[in-house]
């Protein structure tokens, strides 16, 4: 049976990371159940996107996850499948759908390790910052992938930074809340793949999983070290 691009993209961060232990596929909600969690979340979740969205909660020492992908966003995917060839029609819906995936994922990764307080902005911010960190990976291996010497260009990683970094306009949240967690973690994120670009892929996975491993005040730490290494 083929894979579908979601378990395939599930099994690749659980072979960087570690095993959630279930299939994420199975958390997938439709556009009624989106529309009733979206009330439940508060006024702020009107501001996100309502093509793909991940919601959590917490009951006692059960984790509930639903991942939510709007019909539109599912077929651009199957129009222009990423599988076939990454482009300016399909990186946008494809990077949606990597991080909602990924924010999923890492939750549930998070939740095993024992850590609960999931409606704390740390932990909102930490999902966000790794999503963008892995989404760009992810990025990095569909390019490589279509490239005859399996070598990504200056030029590559340009037009992936544009779209995932540049592209993002946190100003454009009415809540100042939103706008916060948006600008610092996407800067955070473009320096830190940054330094993920000088890496080997030995040194690259080791880094990647002590960063992991990181809360959101650790994640940040790191980043701004290597970026005061970096000037010196």
């Amino acid at each position: 049976m083929n894979e579908t691009l979601f378990s395939q993209i599930q099994r690749l961060f659980e072979r960087t990371y570690a095993q959630v232990g279930i299939n994420l596929e199975d958390c997938l909600i439709d556009g009624t159940r989106c529309a009733q969690l979206s009330v439940l979340a508060g006024k702020s979740a009107r501001e996100l996107s309502e093509l793909a969205r991940t919601f959590l909660r917490r009951a006692g020492d059960q984790l509930y996850v639903g991942i939510y992908y709007s019909r539109w966003l599912i077929e651009q995917l199957e129009l222009h499948d990423p599988r076939a060839g990454l482009g300016d029609r399909n990186i946008r819906s494809l990077i949606m759908f990597v991080e909602e995936l990924n924010h999923a994922l890492h939750a549930a990764l998070h939740f095993k390790r024992g850590i609960r307080e999931i409606a704390s902005e740390d932990f909102v911010r930490n999902l966000e910052l790794q999503a963008q960190v892995d989404t760009y990976l992810v990025l990095l291996l569909f390019v490589a992938f279509f490239r005859k010497t399996q070598r990504v260009s200056a030029t590559d990683r340009r037009w992936l930074r544009f779209h995932l970094f540049a592209r993002q306009c946190p100003d454009g949240f009415r809540d100042a809340n939103l706008r916060g967690r948006y600008l610092e973690t996407s800067q955070l994120a473009a320096s830190y793949t940054r330094y993920l670009d000088t890496l080997n892929g030995v040194r690259r996975l080791d880094e990647l999983r002590r960063f992991h491993s990181l809360d959101y005040s650790g994640k940040k730490t790191r980043i701004l070290a290597l970026m005061d290494s970096a000037a010196d």
